[in-house]
């Protein structure tokens, strides 16, 4: 079966096409062929531009264990409404995946559930070194160094270093260092004031966790990702460690600060905290300066109930999977970046990243997974309209210019915005699991 996309603006990884591609079955065949190019279908892309799959590298979509929150179903169908057509998600669920055995279950629940492509990470304890040798079916390794209970707390040097040593995935780490959290926490006991969050997770929290995590991946040369990156002081240690470290940075900690407590109160409250507008800015020209490659999500829903709970005892965490590819198109409408810098941050780099098989960029050979993009689409993101369970954003009310209309995943349409402003979603589950291609390897940033 052939599909010939016609008169789009390609999204290419150096260059902006104004032609046509070719895809077959669940492959992209050819790229600037023809528009008379004999094919099954035709899809006219007129004034749009299509440009590869999102993938999202940090979700957590509680399934299995707290599907009150979110289920795959539902998690699924906001990825594809927001041109995500691959995730990766983290090992907390419960039970949580911290074996061989349950990283398998976790892939065979998705294999039926899922309307675009999943993989899962395996989660490190202090004392599971062994499963983490075994595992082969995931892109990596994430450690809780800081923000987590139970066994996926992994605070204890001994042990940090023996994953390090005795591991060969590439690792990412939530970084938080505990110490300095409790600290602040006995110094602000008592304190009900949302904004405290950011004070005892602090800059300074961040920092020291990350060093320290740098530090292990440069001394055992193991390749490590610093997920959802917070503060400006954290860029140069990571981009100094290049050779072995990447990192990552979220729409929360790009677009929120500080300042939006007294406007949004728990609704922002996230684990690394949102911290100033100083930051924002920095952490954003590290992306436009390559020093940080990865834009992500770290979707983490959790209901409007429990969010409104007083503080300290609401749940850190929000849904970001189906906006986040229109808040960066919004950027690209606003001039502060283009559309081959979002593709790449969200796209190619993950790709690269976490060695998944043919996917991240529009080449010949690649799987088709697709998004249309129409940059001139105006929209006013709802609750009302959110496909996660959770039912809420915390940009509800935010009007953003560019939107995905369109999204493919294997050769196959999942969403679609239809004409009358309906959304079109696909009835099978027409995800697959991601394969990735391992190898040794450092210097992931060039």
């Amino acid at each position: 079966m052939k599909t010939l996309f016609i008169n789009a603006q390609l999204v290419c990884p150096t260059e902006i096409l104004e032609g046509n591609l070719l895809i077959e079955n669940e492959r992209i065949i050819d790229i600037d062929v023809p528009s008379d190019t004999p094919a099954d279908h035709r899809v006219d892309l007129t004034g749009k531009y299509l440009m590869p799959g999102v993938i999202d590298d940090q979700v957590h979509f509680r399934e299995p264990g707290l599907t009150h929150k979110e289920d795959l179903q539902h998690a699924t169908r906001a990825c594809a409404r927001g041109g995500v057509t691959s995730f990766l998600e983290m090992p907390n669920t419960n039970p949580a995946t911290i074996t061989v055995q349950a990283l398998h279950d976790k892939l065979k629940l998705a294999s039926d559930r899922c309307l675009v492509n999943y993989g899962f990470y395996i989660g490190a304890t202090c004392d599971n070194v062994h499963e983490l040798q075994k595992a082969q079916r995931t892109p990596g390794i994430k450690i809780f160094i800081g923000s987590s209970t139970g066994d996926l707390l992994v605070d204890q040097q001994e042990a940090l270093e023996r994953i390090f040593a005795e591991t060969s995935l590439t690792i990412c780490a939530h970084c938080e260092d505990e110490t300095t959290i409790r600290e602040n926490q006995a110094r602000y006991q008592g304190d009900t004031d949302i904004a405290t969050h950011s004070r005892i997770r602090d800059h300074r929290a961040a920092l020291i966790s990350t060093q320290r995590a740098i530090d292990l991946a440069v001394r055992h040369k193991h390749r490590f990702h610093v997920l959802h990156v917070s503060t400006a002081a954290e860029i140069d240690p990571i981009y100094t460690a290049r050779e072995f470290v990447t990192a990552e940075v979220c729409p929360h900690h790009l677009f929120f600060n500080v300042d939006d407590y007294d406007r949004l109160g728990s609704l922002v409250k996230m684990n690394p905290s949102i911290k100033h507008k100083s930051d924002n800015e920095a952490l954003f020209q590290a992306l436009l300066d390559g020093k940080i490659e990865v834009l992500a999500t770290d979707h983490a829903p959790h209901t409007q109930e429990e969010k409104s709970q007083p503080y300290p005892g609401c749940p850190s965490g929000l849904p970001a999977v189906e906006n986040s590819l229109a808040l960066m198109l919004n950027e690209v409408n606003q001039g502060r970046c283009t559309i081959q810098q979002v593709a790449s941050w969200m796209c190619e780099a993950p790709a690269r990243v976490w060695d998944i098989a043919r996917k991240g960029r529009l080449a010949v050979g690649f799987d088709a997974d697709l998004t249309v993009v129409d940059l001139a689409h105006s929209e006013t993101i709802r609750n009302q309209d959110q496909q996660t369970k959770c039912g809420w954003s915390p940009w509800d009310g935010t009007t953003l210019t560019g939107w995905p209309v369109q999204t493919w995943v294997m050769g196959k349409p999942v969403f679609r915005r239809e004409a009358d402003g309906t959304d079109w979603f696909a009835s099978e589950c027409l995800g697959q699991e991601i394969e990735y291609q391992h190898a040794d390897k450092t210097n992931m940033a060039n």
